[in-house]
C-alpha cells in the first residue's frame, strides 16, 4: 500500500515553527533572538541608599547650581526710622492723654503707663531692639507725659476763663508752664517716671 503524495509548494508558516513554544523565533536564516533579562533598560539601578545626593561627585553642586537651604540674612535694625515713629506716636499718645486728663480734670496713672507703652512698642515693632531705639523711646515717652500734662491744664484753663484753647495756648503759654511748676507734686513725677518704664516694657514686649 502506497503512502498518499504531498502536494507540491505546501505554504511555510512565516516566522517558522515555533522553537520550544517560544512564538518569536526567528525563521529560516536568522538566529533566534536572546532571551529578555526581565529589565528593559538592560542593567539594574543601583540600590537607593535614602540620601538624594549620592550619586554626585565631590565638589559637584547642589541641585539647581545653589546651596539647599540658604537661610536668608537677618533684617537690619531701622535706627532713623524707629526714632522717628517713636517721637511721631509720643506726640500723638501726648494729645490724646492731655485730652483725657482735661476732660477729667485729673491725670489717671494708666494712661500715663499707655502712653509708654505704645511708644515703646511701635518704635521697636518698627525699628527693632537697638538699645538706642529704647532709650529714645524712654525719652519720648516722658515728654509726651509732659506735654499732655500742659495740654490737660491748658483745656483746664480756658474753660476757667471762658477763652478759646488755642488762644491759651498760643498767648498764654507761660502761664500755663507756670502753673505747672506749681502745680507739680509727687504723683506728676511719678507719672512721668511711669511713661518710661512703660516704653521699655513696649520695646521689650515688641522685640
Amino acid at each position: 500500500m502506497s503512502q498518499p503524495v504531498q502536494p507540491p509548494n505546501q505554504p511555510q508558516q512565516p516566522y517558522g515553527q515555533p522553537v520550544d513554544g517560544n512564538p518569536y523565533a526567528g525563521g529560516p536564516g536568522q538566529g533566534a533572538p536572546s532571551a529578555p533579562t526581565g529589565n528593559p533598560y538592560g542593567q539594574q539601578p543601583a540600590a537607593p541608599t535614602g540620601n538624594p545626593f549620592a550619586g554626585q561627585q565631590p565638589g559637584q553642586g547642589a541641585p539647581f547650581g545653589g546651596a539647599p537651604f540658604t537661610p536668608p540674612p537677618p533684617a537690619r535694625d531701622n535706627l532713623l526710622l524707629g526714632i522717628g515713629v517713636a517721637f511721631g506716636v509720643a506726640i500723638l499718645a501726648g494729645i490724646l492723654y492731655g485730652v483725657i486728663a482735661g476732660s477729667i480734670e485729673r491725670e489717671v496713672g494708666y494712661a500715663a503707663v499707655g502712653v509708654g507703652f505704645l511708644v515703646g512698642f511701635a518704635a521697636s515693632k518698627v525699628g527693632g531692639s537697638n538699645p538706642a531705639i529704647v532709650a529714645a523711646s524712654a525719652v519720648f515717652s516722658v515728654g509726651a507725659v509732659y506735654l499732655g500734662q500742659l495740654v490737660g491744664i491748658s483745656m483746664v484753663l480756658a474753660d476757667l476763663a471762658q477763652i478759646p484753647f488755642s488762644e491759651v495756648v498760643g498767648d498764654h503759654f507761660d502761664t500755663v508752664t507756670k502753673a505747672w511748676s506749681e502745680e507739680a507734686d509727687f504723683m506728676t513725677y511719678l507719672f512721668l517716671a511711669l511713661g518710661a518704664i512703660a516704653a521699655v516694657g513696649g520695646a521689650k514686649k515688641a522685640g
